[in-house]
């Protein structure tokens, strides 16, 4: 099996060590060839390395981990971006199909992390424009969805309705077509109800400007392309709400 060649970046020392040790102990595809703690001085090596894997702090002084990755010319390897962001801020990662693990590191985390960077293409520069405005605090208006070329950015305008499907979730657009992605309904309720975006039922989520008829006694929503949605009897009266109808 040959093993992925990693660098881990993080300022914090202590990070690094335990980082180190638990690669060691759960994934032994990974092999470490370089440690630091200084982001200068891994810019200057790690072209140098040629890894096939990157664990890397966003925060740290000097340099953040996207300054750094903006300066490598040839960075052809995965990323997995370390942090200590909160919840609501992680949700720019999750979108943008960009993984992370947060300190303290989970061991059935890392182990997934590190499965998803074997079959990872790197990171777009659409990729960490995206979640960097994201963290910044402007508003979330697109979501990356890998396809089998990269990584295909979606406006929010574009999707009609997204259904569940098990533990994955179909986004139904504008123009016709069909993305399936590897994210609960949940998940995507999590980001789309901060825009004009209403959960009506326990498998639909729809885009409250794409409706194009909503029958009351039937419990049902008609769609701009046509489709149907059945609405549940307690999200009725929050459509209502939503829309201020008598």
């Amino acid at each position: 099996m040959r093993q992925l060649r990693t660098i881990i970046l993080d300022d914090e020392p202590d990070s690094v060590k335990l980082l180190q040790l638990q690669l060691e102990q759960y994934c032994p595809q990974v092999g470490v060839i370089a440690t630091y703690t200084n982001p200068v001085k891994a810019l200057k090596d790690i072209e140098m390395h040629k890894p096939d894997l990157l664990f890397l702090d966003i925060e740290m002084p000097l340099m953040n981990g996207f300054e750094m990755l903006e300066k490598i010319i040839n960075n052809n390897f995965s990323v997995v971006f370390v942090t200590a962001y909160n919840q609501f801020a992680l949700k720019a990662f999750r979108f943008n199909a960009l993984d992370y693990l947060v300190k303290p590191f989970d061991t059935k985390e890392l182990i997934e992390a590190v499965t998803k960077a074997e079959r990872q293409i790197k990171p777009s520069s659409s990729q960490l424009m995206q979640l960097q405005k994201q963290l910044q605090g402007e508003p979330i208006n697109k979501i990356a969805i890998p396809s089998n070329n990269g990584v295909s950015f979606i406006d929010f305008n574009e999707i009609i309705y997204v259904e569940a499907s098990n533990n994955y979730s179909k986004l139904v657009l504008t123009d016709k077509r069909i993305f399936t992605i590897s994210k609960t309904l949940k998940d995507v309720q999590e980001v789309l109800e901060e825009r004009h975006f209403l959960r009506v039922h326990r498998q639909y989520i729809v885009n409250l400007n794409c409706l194009k008829q909503f029958n009351r006694n039937d419990s049902i929503l008609t769609m701009n392309n046509g489709d149907i949605i059945p609405i549940a009897r307690n999200q009725k009266e929050r459509l209502v709400e939503k829309f201020g109808w008598l």
